[in-house]
């Protein structure tokens, strides 16, 4: 019987913590604008791990991907000591930019609507 929450899952969202954790207080890369991590997938062989993060300007996507690409050995190696798990998941960072199409589409949308209650109405 299969179990309800599987190990990949668990340590998806262990790694999700301790990265939150670390980027907060360990990495004093200029580069990096406050990234926040929005999802953890790790492969059913816990090999790798993609992390999924997102920024708030979205010209500065690539330059923190880099950035925490650059970081990753040591972000690994971090892991390894707090997860205390016998694999640490090799990992993938991931700009994920849904929020900021979200957001222009949400401007889009109100311009649109602004524009419409502007025209006079026809009888």
């Amino acid at each position: 019987m299969p179990k309800d929450y599987p190990r990949s899952d668990r340590l998806a969202s262990q790694i999700h913590r301790e990265l939150s954790s670390l980027m907060q207080h360990s990495l004093k890369d200029p580069r990096l604008s406050q990234p926040s991590i929005l999802d953890v997938k790790v492969t059913r062989d816990l090999s790798s791990a993609k992390v999924y993060f997102s920024v708030l300007n979205e010209e500065d996507g690539e330059q923190t991907r880099r950035a925490l690409t650059h970081a990753a050995g040591f972000l690994q190696r971090e892991l390894g000591k707090a997860i205390k798990s016998r694999l640490t998941p090799k990992l993938i960072f991931v700009f994920d930019d849904t929020d900021i199409r979200g957001r222009t589409m949400d401007e889009l949308i109100d311009s649109v609507i602004a524009r419409d209650k502007a025209k006079p109405a026809k009888d």
